[in-house]
Formats: structure tokens, C-alpha cells, sequence
């Protein structure tokens, strides 16, 4: 959507879809933030005020028919140190998937490949929106699903994704809040700096956990090629170790600018646009081919799920049965047997299961972070 002076219009909260390709979109490419972040300023340039993900990325992926879109939310400190009990970032990334599985399903484009581009410590958010995702299993819910079956790459710009312990992680942290918040919160505030360093196990728990799905993404990782100036002090916020690790059959590459400015790009010709770009481009490219095998795969599964709770709640209602040739029209083969549930003998599995409400039992085991 554009506003009056043609610049996309954004929202500071929620999805805001900033470029659509004549004809509709095959590919869905999503911009998330981090720590103090927003939707817009985050990828904006500071002296040419050039908004990348709409002015240059577009002409780039022509042939991809990508959509674009930014997604903005409450990303102050409090976001990422509020106690257990409210979970902030675990809400974020509950909130970003169902965002996306609402913009997606009213386009009816639930199905369309899904690649993520994220700044610091919304590499988190993102994270844990696909563990969220993933673990989705009931009938009900199955829609929220949808976003880890279509998620085909990450692109991480500065995202801390490995700590040697949990001193270390706090230390980043610390970092990282000291170059998103105004020199003058930091040194007043203290305790908000505190209160990040300590919820930096959570933080690792998440690292933990997606590294159990990674293998499923094509996964590309960034990290600062200049370090920031902290009161007089050079340090890269989030090193080369700690955003690349050496993992295998993940890419790697350095954006030749510090932590704030790695994901701003005033001109195509800006160190590390061709880098992110082109990855983005390729991951374009090949993720609708992909993304349908995956979709496939699941209809299967979640058919047979559907199959199984039938089954429970009736049993014997999904045996095989005799047929003959007068009492089936689609059967050749007298005595063939062939699965139907009563009544339906004409419909297929599928129909089968659109007349049936089916209510599962809660899964008391089941995480949803």
C-alpha cells in the first residue's frame, strides 16, 4: 500500500506490505527487526533516506514475482526482560504468525513459499515463530501451521545465535542494548540492561530448540564487518562466531559496516546489497518448487491424523469393506474392497472428513515454545 507521496505506507505494529508484482506474488519475503527497531526506519538509510526492501529490492526480483512485506512490533527493552510468567518475545512471535496466516489465508496464498529477513534479535522472534509453528497439531489449529510448512529460507543479519555459556550471551546482550537504546537510557536506566542480561537464558533456549528444525531451511548467515564505538570503546556487538557459526551446509559472509548499519542500504552499490540481494533472489527462485513437495507431504499427514481421530471415535468405521459391482460405480473389480466411511461410499477420503467435526483431546505435552 502507498501512501500519498508514493512511499510505501507503513505501520509501526503489524505486517504492512510495502511492494506487490503485477499479476501476484509467488513469494512471500518478510522483514523483522530487533531491539528498538522498526518496521521502516530499521532498513532505512540514515543519509539517503533510500527504504531498501521497497526501492531496490523489487527490480531485483522481477522474474520471482516476489510480495514484499515489513513486519513492526513493540521491540523496547521491556520486550525481551519481562519475567517468565509473560513471555514477550514468545507473544511477538505468536503474533507474527498469526498476522502472516491471516494476511496470507484472505489472499488465499497459505501455500506460498515464505522467506524471512531479520536484524539482530528479531532473528529470535523469527526462530521462535517457526518452533511455535512446527509443534502446532491440532485439527483446529492446523492453520497456524501453515508458516513453518512454507518457510523455505532465513537471511540473518546480526542475529546472536551461539553463546559459550550464559555469561557470554549476557554480555552481547548487554552489547546490543547499549547500541539500540540512547546513550542517556542506558546510563540512567541500568536496570533495564540488567534485566536483558538476565533473561539471556531464555534467549539460549531458543538457539537450542531451532537448531532441531534447521536442517529444514535454507539458512544464510551475516555478521558486521566494522566494529561499533562504545563510549570510546571499537567492539563488534555480535562477532563473526557468534552470527556466522560454522555449520554445516549454512552460508556465511560479512557486511562491510557495523551492527546498526549492516541492514541499511543507501544505494545498490552499498557494501554487502548484492550479498543479501542475490540470496535472496536464488532463495526466491527455487523455494516454490520445494515448498509444494513440502505442502504435499503434509496434506498426506494431516489426512492420515484426521483418519486416525475418526477411527478412535468410531472404531471400525475406516476397515476395508466388500464392494461389489452394484454397490459401487467406481469399482470395476467385483468384490473389490476400497475405504469409505458409512454413508459416503461416492465421496473421496477427503470429502469424508468435511462432514465430520472432530474434536481432538488437548496434548498436555505438547510446547508451544
Amino acid at each position: 500500500m502507498m501512501a500519498a507521496s508514493g512511499a510505501p505506507d507503513v505501520s509501526r505494529f503489524g505486517l504492512s506490505q510495502v511492494y506487490a508484482p503485477i499479476g501476484g506474488g509467488l513469494v512471500d519475503v518478510v522483514f523483522v527487526h530487533g531491539l528498538n527497531g522498526n518496521p521502516h526506519n530499521t532498513w532505512t538509510s540514515e543519509r539517503s533516506k533510500t527504504f531498501w526492501p521497497a526501492q531496490l529490492l523489487p527490480p531485483i526480483l522481477t522474474d520471482e514475482r516476489a510480495r514484499i512485506l515489513v513486519y513492526g512490533y513493540d521491540a523496547d527493552v521491556t520486550s525481551f526482560t519481562d519475567g517468565v510468567s509473560t513471555d514477550k518475545i514468545h507473544n511477538h512471535a505468536e503474533h507474527l504468525v498469526a498476522e502472516l496466516v491471516a494476511n496470507r489465508r484472505i489472499r488465499k496464498a497459505s501455500e506460498r513459499p515464505i522467506i524471512f529477513v531479520a536484524h539482530s534479535l528479531g532473528g529470535l522472534v523469527v526462530k521462535r515463530a517457526l518452533i511455535y509453528s512446527s509443534e502446532i497439531r491440532g485439527i483446529y489449529t492446523e492453520h497456524l501451521r501453515s508458516i513453518y510448512v512454507s518457510t523455505f529460507g532465513i537471511l540473518f543479519l546480526g542475529t546472536p545465535h551461539k553463546g559459550s555459556d550464559v555469561a557470554e550471551w549476557g554480555s552481547r546482550l548487554e552489547w546490543i542494548c547499549s547500541v539500540a537504546l540512547p546513550s542517556r537510557l542506558v546510563d540512567t536506566q541500568p536496570q533495564l540492561v540488567d534485566a536483558l542480561k538476565k533473561k539471556n537464558e531464555t534467549l539460549q533456549n531458543i538457539d537450542r530448540q531451532f537448531i532441531q528444525l534447521m536442517n529444514r531451511f535454507h539458512v544464510y548467515f551475516f555478521h558486521e564487518g566494522k566494529p561499533t564505538n562504545l563510549k570510546g570503546t571499537l567492539k563488534y556487538i555480535v562477532d563473526e562466531e557468534s552470527a556466522s557459526p560454522t555449520v554445516q551446509d549454512v552460508e556465511r559472509a560479512s557486511i562491510q559496516a557495523d551492527h546498526s548499519h549492516m541492514c541499511k542500504f543507501e544505494s545498490d552499490a552499498a557494501p554487502g546489497f548484492d550479498l543479501v540481494a542475490e540470496g535472496i533472489q536464488r532463495y526466491a527462485g527455487e523455494a516454490p518448487a520445494v515448498v509444494s513437495g513440502r505442502w504435499d507431504e503434509e496434506k498426506k499427514a494431516r489426512l492420515a491424523q484426521k483418519q486416525a481421530a475418526v477411527e478412535e471415535l468410531i472404531p471400525g468405521s475406516l476397515k476395508a469393506t466388500p464392494q461389489t459391482d452394484s454397490s459401487s460405480t467406481n469399482s470395476s473389480t467385483p468384490g473389490k474392497k476400497q475405504l469409505a466411511l458409512p454413508g459416503t461410499e461416492n465421496q473421496s477420503p477427503m470429502q469424508d472428513f468435511e462432514n465430520y467435526e472432530v474434536e481432538e483431546p488437548a496434548d498436555k505435552d505438547m510446547e508451544l515454545a
